[in-house]
């Protein structure tokens, strides 16, 4: 590692955030420095490596090619570098943070995490509710709940609930859906972002190749959620989108077909890794709450 004394660890720590974010301004709140420090400390390495890394362009910093695979290099070294840390650091063994998409954490998750504090009270919660893949070792997330086909790079996953669709709206609607086929003549509201379309659904009541009729498209379930209970239409939803406001009333299901994706609901923890108790606790919990989900 005699390599590492050509170049000060602070002017690599430079190049690689400058590399990655594009621009001097955004390595410097990443850094938490100032642009002429950043500035400085990149002309400094570009000065001890002998050679320009980047281009200077008016829309920020443009690598050159040629300095692509050692800045790549460095992206992961300092990676390595932060889990490291990570690793090192004390983990408050009775703090439990949970990475989940919102639209789980709003319609399901949040409906029932009473249950869990009365069994784990020493337990302490701490939801970070983002639709981005989480980081386990950087971010300090002791689990995560994904949906999708369960494969994921670096993680363990293990499928808690398959993903299953159907049909459901503003009891006044209830009865204008006696049969399949009523739901064509329905306003529906789509979800723009869904992992399915209303195709699914409607090969399984026997209506393949029909069409139903958009009114709305939201970029984010709950809104449509919210936009069927407040009776504008109809929607494709799923079991943990869906279980709480059926539950309270507020929208019912009216046709008894129910269409499987090829998506589930999967409890995501770092490859390899021992779960510790409190990991394990959530895992006991959440499998028990949602067996009343799973069809009979």
């Amino acid at each position: 590692m005699s390599n590492l004394n050509l170049v000060h660890l602070n002017g690599l720590r430079a190049l690689e955030a400058v590399a990655r974010l594009g621009s001097l301004q955004a390595a410097a709140t990443e850094l938490g420095v100032s642009i002429g420090a950043v500035s400085q400390q990149v002309i400094k390495a570009e000065a001890q490596l002998g050679h320009p890394v980047f281009q200077r362009l008016p829309k920020g910093m443009m690598p050159l090619e040629t300095a692509r695979p050692m800045l790549a290099r460095l992206t992961e070294g300092f990676r390595s570098l932060s889990e490291a840390v990570a690793i090192g650091r004390p983990r408050d063994e009775k703090l439990l943070t949970i990475s989940v998409a919102p639209v789980f954490a709003a319609r399901f998750l949040v409906h029932r995490l009473d249950r869990f504090t009365a069994l784990h009270p020493d337990i302490r919660l701490r939801i970070d509710a983002t639709t981005a893949l989480a980081d386990f070792v950087s971010d300090g997330v002791d689990l995560g709940i994904r949906v999708g086909a369960g494969k994921w790079p670096g993680v363990d996953a293990d499928l808690l609930l398959p993903q299953l669709v159907f049909p459901v709206c503003a009891p006044a609607l209830a009865d204008r859906l006696r049969e399949p086929e009523d739901i064509l003549d329905m306003p529906a509201i789509i979800d723009g972002r869904a992992m399915f379309s209303w195709d699914v659904w409607l090969r399984a009541a026997g209506l393949e190749g029909r069409q139903i009729k958009v009114r709305h498209v939201f970029n984010e379930a709950s809104l449509c959620l919210d936009a069927v209970i407040a009776g504008e239409g109809v929607m494709l939803a799923f079991q943990t989108l869906a279980a709480y406001a059926l539950k309270e009333g507020k929208l019912v299901e009216p046709l008894a077909i129910r269409a499987a994706t090829e998506a589930g609901h999967y409890f995501v923890t770092p490859a390899g890794m021992r779960q510790p108790p409190k990991v394990k606790a959530f895992h006991r919990w959440l499998t028990e709450e949602l067996l009343e989900l799973q069809p009979d």
